[in-house]
C-alpha cells in the first residue's frame, strides 16, 4: 500500500513475506499449484533490499532507503488494510514518483515520472533524452546483485534541465525484491530454474546474463540504444573500483539482521567479491545481447535518418532534427552510433510521427539488415546502398500511400494498405 505524509511525501509499505495468492488465476488458487508457488517465495532473500542502499550509494546511483518494521497484532492505523498487515514484518521506503517526491537523491530534478510517462515525453520531443550511460551503470549493478526482475515498472525517472536546452532523464531504481535470489534449493525450484532462464540463483559465478536481463528487455532496448561498446567496459571497471571490499562488508553487515548475517553474511560477501571480479566479462556478454538487434527511434517531430554503410566493419547511423520550413538553422544532430555487423545483425529505425527522411548509402560486403518504419505521416526513403553477395538488406515498412520511395538494389518494399506498420509496439517490432 502507499502511505502519504502530511507534507505529501509518498511511501511504499510492503510485507517482506510475499503472498502469491492474488497473483494467480482463480482456478489455481488452491491445491498443489498454490502450495508450490507459495513455497517458492522462499527463493527471495527477505532482507536483501536493506543491503542495496550502501552499494547503490557507492556506485553513484540514486536509491531508496528501506527500513524494516513490525506491525503490531492490534494495529488499526492503516485503515481498511490494517487487518492484512497485522503481525507482519514490513518494508517501508520512500517512493520517487511525482513532483511532491523530488527530494534527497533526486533533488534538483524538474520532474519525476514513471517509465511510461518518461518514454511518452522522450518520443514526443527531440529535446527530451535518456541518460543511457547512467542507466547502463544501474543495469550493471542489477546484474552484479542478481536482480532479475527489472522491468519498466521498477524504475522512476528524474528530469534535469541541461545548459544546452535539453532535458535529460536519469534512472531511479526501485523495488529490490529479487536481489540475492536463490532458486535451485529444492527439486521443483531447481526444475523451474532449468526451464525458465530468468530464474537464476545468486552465486559467485554469473549463471545466465540473458536470464538476469530478460524481464528488462523492453526498457533496455529503449534506454541503451545510444550507448557504445566502450562504455560497457569503462562502466564495469568504474564499478569495480567503487565497490570495494570495505563497501561490501559494511553494506551486508548493516543490511542483514545479526542473526541472519551469521547464517548468510559471509557467503554473500564472498559471492559479491567474486562477481565483482568477473563484472567486465558480464558487461561484455550484456553488450553482446543488446547489440544483436538495436532499435533507434526518432520522435513525433521531423527527422532525417542517415545510414552510411562505410565499410565491412562500420555502419554509421545518424539522426538529425529537421528545422521547420521557416527556420533557417541547420539540422541538429540527435543520435549517432557505429555498428559492426559482427556484433549487430539488425538495426530497426522508427520515424514515429512527423515527416521523416531515411537516406541509406554505401557499397560494402557486410552490413546489418536495416528495417525502416516510417510512421503515420508522409516519409521519404532514398536507398543507394549495395551489399555485395546479399540482397534486400534494407526493408521499408509503411502504408502504400503518401510516401516517396526511391529504392535501390538493396530495398525490399514491404509497404501495405494496413496501418499496422505504424505501431511502435512493446517489442519494438513495429508490427
Amino acid at each position: 500500500m502507499t502511505l502519504v505524509s502530511p507534507t505529501g511525501r509518498s511511501y511504499a509499505l510492503r510485507t517482506i513475506d510475499k503472498d502469491p495468492y492474488r497473483t494467480l488465476p482463480k482456478v489455481l488458487r488452491q491445491g498443489f499449484i498454490l502450495k508450490t508457488v507459495r513455497d517458492a517465495t522462499s527463493a527471495g532473500m527477505p532482507y536483501g533490499a536493506f543491503v542495496v542502499p550502501a552499494l547503490a550509494e557507492a556506485a553513484g546511483l540514486p536509491h531508496a532507503t528501506p527500513r524494516p518494521y513490525y506491525v503490531r497484532p492490534d494495529e488499526n492505523g492503516l485503515g481498511a488494510a490494517s487487518e492484512r498487515f497485522r503481525g507482519k514484518v514490513v518494508l517501508l521506503e520512500e517512493k520517487f514518483e511525482g513532483k511532491q517526491n523530488i527530494t534527497g537523491p533526486v533533488a534538483g530534478a524538474q520532474a519525476l515520472e514513471e517509465s511510461e510517462d518518461m518514454l511518452a515525453a522522450r518520443y514526443a520531443n527531440p529535446h527530451q533524452q535518456i541518460d543511457g550511460e547512467a542507466f547502463l551503470r544501474a543495469r550493471l549493478l542489477d546484474i552484479w546483485l542478481g536482480d532479475w526482475d527489472r522491468h519498466e515498472g521498477q524504475w522512476s525517472w528524474a528530469a534535469y534541465a541541461q545548459p544546452d536546452g535539453r532535458v535529460l532523464w536519469r534512472p531511479v531504481p526501485q523495488d529490490r525484491d529479487q536481489v540475492f535470489f536463490r532458486f535451485d534449493d529444492g527439486a521443483v525450484s531447481w526444475l523451474a530454474s532449468k526451464l525458465v532462464s530468468k530464474f537464476r540463483t545468486f552465486r559467485p559465478q554469473y549463471q545466465s546474463i540473458e536470464g538476469y536481463t530478460r524481464n528488462a528487455s523492453f526498457i533496455d532496448e529503449r534506454a541503451l540504444a545510444a550507448v557504445p561498446k566502450a562504455a560497457y567496459q569503462r562502466t564495469a571497471q568504474e564499478l569495480q573500483a567503487r565497490l570495494t571490499d570495505e563497501v561490501i562488508t559494511r553494506a551486508v553487515r548493516q543490511g542483514l539482521p545479526p542473526e541472519v548475517y551469521r547464517l548468510e553474511g559471509p557467503a554473500m560477501e564472498a559471492a559479491l567479491r567474486a562477481r565483482r571480479a568477473k563484472l567486465p566479462q558480464a558487461a561484455e556478454e550484456f553488450y553482446r545481447l543488446k547489440a544483436h538487434r538495436v532499435v533507434v527511434a526518432g520522435t513525433d517531430q521531423n527527422e532525417r535518418f542517415i545510414v552510411e554503410r562505410r565499410n565491412d566493419t562500420a555502419t554509421v547511423v545518424s539522426v538529425y532534427q529537421l528545422p521547420n520550413d521557416e527556420d533557417k538553422r541547420k539540422p541538429t544532430l540527435l543520435y549517432r552510433r557505429t555498428f559492426n555487423p559482427a556484433a549487430t545483425h539488425r538495426v530497426v529505425l522508427h520515424g514515429l510521427q512527423g515527416k521523416d527522411e531515411f537516406v541509406v548509402s554505401g557499397r560494402v560486403r557486410r552490413s546489418p539488415i536495416l528495417e525502416v518504419y516510417g510512421g503515420p505521416d508522409s516519409d521519404l526513403l532514398q536507398d543507394s546502398s549495395r551489399v555485395a553477395g546479399w540482397r534486400k538488406r534494407t526493408q521499408f515498412y509503411d502504408t502504400r500511400r503518401n510516401n516517396v520511395l526511391e529504392p535501390g538494389p538493396e530495398t525490399k518494399d514491404r509497404t501495405e494498405h494496413s496501418v499496422r506498420s505504424h505501431a511502435f509496439d512493446r517489442d519494438g517490432s513495429g508490427r
